[in-house]
């Protein structure tokens, strides 16, 4: 317990460190821009960092981190080894004053330490079968992707901005209203269907196919090779059922919006074939009973628990045959077999009985709506209507001028600041998220991350909170000045642009750097006016060194867990 209160320690740390490492990003534009003075800024971007635990429900960037690395790879020293080499990176390119990836430095220390360690006990190991190569290909595309997006998108405001015609401009904010409301609808949509997939155990059994396919090419004896394929149709023929069920699904998860959650998971009850998903469920629930995952990690490291984790693990094979009865017998009468079959004395079998109970409306209820995103949608259409509405009375009703409208932006250099601030926090807190979750898997304290208790998500916002209050001066720097002189009206254009791919990219559940996103933004606002107002040669130093940062940070971590693998023996 004492090596899983240590690496949550140093995850705090490090959202803390990615908070004021990272704060510059929020606050270079409006401190630049003597909007605010840095104290105000550093405060108002902390506040509006805690704010986004309010708007961000599904944490889907905390999934992708956590499950970069398969679960059975995934260990203590592992996870301590990558935090370690991403503190460090962090660290060393805030002394040197360069603008890198908190976000990439956390993956690739993780996946880095991760393929140490498990080549380290078998070298002939696939890297696809260690770590989600889906999620890391993609992660890196968005290292390009992300400034690219930010730059299109803050080009575009700022065309927008210098419009003269206030009915033109505040035309093309109604449209975007109406086009961000329906594309996030349909982002909630899809996390719906996602997080049905993994109710639907398709993640799971898709996973056990591709490991023992692996198995059966490098497999040479007929017995084993018999075994091996028995285990693949098993589990392909789960995958077949439950891909079924997901369909029958997808009519009910359509009416979401208008319907509800709770109409949702009343139809899918009702109307489609969950049998597999409940009896699996049961199977999860005894495997928590019986604490067999904790005591696996447990036994790998200390041999003499390893007779009570084998007893365990028996009574939960022994009992998983009879969850297959509960829709012959129902609940009651199988929870009584299972109580006979284990002997239990009285007190242990109303612990067990209740340990053992299942609301599937309830569950199913939790999988629909935590991929609402409402709130970030009212916020944003809320952030647009603004706009319009600041732009009719500065320039319509109010006689336009230079000094007024300066004075315009600077105000609405708070509003975008502060979405910017929002989707910094709900994108990188929701790192620190998925790899505290990893540790408490690891150390068999909960079977998923989507199972990690509320004092995860809250400790990690305050941390990044509490970062960002500490600034990031030598980064502000940079960002402010270096890349490219930016007025009130290009920090408008480049925090909304910035804010606005974060959103994009934390639905999508892409880890996406901050830094790369509002260096991307700034670079878009600059090249508006004249490509020549863009610092280039300082441009391609931070591109270089993004890129560098996930192999750097693999390199260090494989390091760190080398030498933590002499201790660890």
């Amino acid at each position: 317990m004492t090596f899983v209160l240590v690496i949550i320690i140093l995850a705090l740390i490090f959202d803390y460190i990615n908070g004021f490492h990272d704060a510059a990003n929020s606050i270079a534009t409006v401190v630049s821009t003597k909007v605010l003075t840095p104290f105000q800024a550093v405060l108002w971007a902390a506040f509006f960092n805690v704010v986004a635990y309010f708007i961000f429900k599904d944490h889907a960037v905390a999934n992708t981190i956590g499950k970069t690395v398969f679960k059975e790879y995934i260990t203590l020293p592992v996870i301590f080894s990558g935090l370690i080499a991403a503190i460090f990176w962090n660290l060393l390119t805030w002394w040197f004053g360069i603008p890198s990836s908190s976000s990439h430095t956390l993956i690739g220390g993780f996946a880095g330490a991760a393929i140490t360690a498990a080549w380290m006990k078998d070298s002939s190991l696939d890297m696809a079968q260690i770590v989600d190569s889906t999620k890391i290909w993609k992660t890196v595309a968005f290292i390009f992707l992300a400034p690219l997006i930010g730059m299109v998108i803050s080009m575009f405001f700022t065309l927008v901005m210098i419009n003269r015609n206030t009915w033109i401009k505040c035309s093309i904010f109604a449209l975007m209203a109406v086009g961000i409301w329906f594309l996030f609808q349909n982002f909630q949509e899809t996390k719906i269907t996602e997080n049905m997939t993994k109710f639907y155990r398709i993640d799971k059994n898709s996973k056990i196919v591709t490991d023992e396919t692996y198995k059966l090419e490098k497999e040479t004896d007929p017995l084993k090779q018999a075994e091996i394929k028995k285990k693949i149709d098993e589990a392909q023929a789960k995958v077949d059922k439950a891909e079924k069920a997901l369909e029958a699904s997808k009519p009910f998860i359509h009416e979401y919006e208008t319907k509800g959650a709770k109409w949702v998971a009343t139809q899918i009850e009702s109307n489609v074939d969950i049998k597999t998903s409940i009896i699996s469920r049961f199977g999860d629930k005894l495997n928590s009973y019986f604490k067999t995952e904790l005591l696996k990690i447990r036994s790998a490291k200390d041999a003499s628990i390893k007779p009570q984790y084998l007893l365990a693990k028996n009574s939960v094979d022994s009992l998983k045959p009879l969850a297959k009865k509960y829709y012959e017998v129902g609940f009651d009468s199988m929870i009584s077999l299972m109580i006979i079959k284990q002997a239990m004395n009285p007190a242990d079998a109303i612990k067990f009985k209740d340990k053992m109970k299942m609301d599937i409306q309830k569950d199913l209820i939790k999988v629909v709506s935590d991929s609402d995103n409402k709130m970030l949608r009212y916020f944003m259409i809320g952030g647009l209507l603004i706009f319009i509405l600041t732009f009719i009375y500065s320039e319509k009703i109010k006689e336009p001028s230079a000094g007024r409208q300066a004075t315009v932006f600077k105000r609405l250099q708070l509003l975008s600041s502060a979405g910017f601030s929002i989707g910094h926090g709900g994108n990188d807190a929701q790192k620190v998220m998925g790899i505290i979750a990893a540790a408490l898997v690891a150390n068999g304290d909960i079977l998923d991350i989507k199972d990690m208790p509320t004092w995860v998500p809250i400790s990690c916002y305050a941390a990044i909170g509490i970062g960002t209050l500490s600034g990031g001066w030598k980064i502000v720097k940079t960002m402010g000045t270096k890349i490219t002189k930016v007025t009130p009206l290009e920090g408008v254009c480049a925090e909304t642009a910035g804010a606005t791919t974060l959103f994009l990219t934390e639905q999508m559940g892409i880890p996406v750097s901050t830094t790369h996103t509002i260096t991307g933004a700034i670079i878009g606002v600059g090249a508006t006016k004249r490509l020549s107002a863009v610092r280039w040669g300082v441009t391609i130093n931070l591109l270089w060194a993004w890129i560098l940062t996930i192999p750097i940070s693999a390199l260090l971590a494989a390091l760190v867990f080398w030498i933590v693998s002499f201790f660890a023996k």
